[in-house]
């Protein structure tokens, strides 16, 4: 019973640290950058976090180096922790972490578009194209509100800038994560053919954080940046917001999904989707000179909607809902069924409930 009750509390535990962790991220970019440019920043947290990933590994003594899984895992830390983290970062210096985190959220819209595979299966289903429609509606809001401020020479034709940057981002991640959707399989059979072990995905995970930290610096050397940046003009509080994303962010808050994957099916682990631009809207609010408006607020529940109903189909199937339809099914035939058979019908339930709990054990 013990065991049962630390499992609940680590999963419980695991999902807030992915929900607000990962959430508040996008606020402590923010307040980064007040002291790091951009490329500096991004160099800074990944060569500090994909060594301490690393060092993890080796200290579990999981295998360090595999040519194949390096390659792909370097290809894979470029598309989604550089180029989209670079958005991110960069993006957030003229517009708020909440518009930043509304418009991440807005991912799903490029996945259901560049899933050419699952085109015939997403353009067939009414939820889906409900889900597409939603969200474009809701981005062009977030696009219609910083035009408008362009106007008026509020320095909105920047902000527009950053929002096709970070759409530019998010389109980034989407080809990273299909490109390791499909190649999967490849991988498993080209691992077996050559009985080579794959790499554990936190080993995958340091190699992509490093192929990031090197391309972050790369391009902070080229630009400038470094021979700029005044380490000593770095106050304490700055360290204490890139300290916060090394370790909470891109070390705790990935271990935590990861191993929610685990654990969990992947539909109900998608959910922090739902939470983090909300965390980083609130967060927005209350500790930065951002003003949350409407029109945002509006956008983000409109997406939020549309990812909903783009994720509707995995949802019904998701082991969950069975179990509630199930439940539900079994509660009408009870009140349909004779009196007499009621027992029996209880007892099937039962049973099957006894037969899962041994099938676990």
């Amino acid at each position: 019973m013990s065991v049962k009750k630390t499992s609940a509390i680590s999963i419980v535990l695991a999902y807030m640290v992915v929900y607000f962790v990962w959430g508040s991220t996008y606020f402590f970019i923010e307040k980064a950058l007040h002291a790091f440019p951009p490329f500096v920043l991004g160099s800074i947290r990944f060569l500090i976090a994909g060594p301490l990933l690393m060092g993890y590994c080796a200290l579990r003594g999981y295998k360090l180096f595999n040519k194949n899984d390096v390659k792909r895992a370097a290809l894979v830390g470029f598309l989604l922790l550089f180029v989209d983290m670079a958005a991110v970062i960069w993006s957030e210096q003229y517009i708020s972490s909440a518009i930043v985190s509304i418009l991440g959220a807005a991912a799903a819209i490029w996945f259901v578009l560049l899933d050419k595979p699952k085109w015939k299966a997403n353009f067939g289903s009414i939820p889906i194209v409900a889900g597409l429609i939603f969200g474009f509606t809701g981005v062009i809001m977030l696009f219609a509100e910083q035009i408008l401020k362009s106007g008026t020479g509020t320095g909105g034709h920047q902000n527009v800038v950053a929002m096709g940057v970070m759409i530019l981002g998010t389109i980034g991640w989407t080809v990273g994560s299909l490109y390791t959707k499909y190649t999967q399989a490849k991988k498993a059979a080209v691992a077996e053919e050559k009985k080579e072990k794959p790499l554990n995905v936190i080993v995958k995970t340091a190699w992509q954080m490093l192929t990031a930290g090197v391309a972050f610096t790369v391009v902070a050397l080229l630009t400038g940046e470094y021979s700029t940046f005044e380490i000593a003009d770095v106050r304490l509080e700055d360290w204490g917001s890139m300290a916060y994303l090394i370790t909470m962010g891109s070390i705790l808050a990935f271990s935590c999904y990861i191993w929610l994957l685990q654990v969990r099916p992947a539909t109900e682990v998608s959910t922090y989707a739902y939470i983090n631009p909300i965390v980083a809207l609130v967060l927005a609010h209350f500790f930065t000179d951002h003003i949350v408006t409407q029109l945002q607020v509006s956008g983000l529940f409109i997406i939020l909607f549309s990812v909903l109903l783009m994720n509707w189909n995995l949802y019904k199937d998701n082991r969950t809902f069975r179990v509630i339809r199930a439940r539900k099914k079994l509660k009408r035939l009870k009140y349909m069924a004779p009196k007499s058979s009621i027992p029996r019908i209880v007892e099937v339930a039962d049973f099957d409930e006894r037969e899962k709990g041994r099938k676990k054990e």
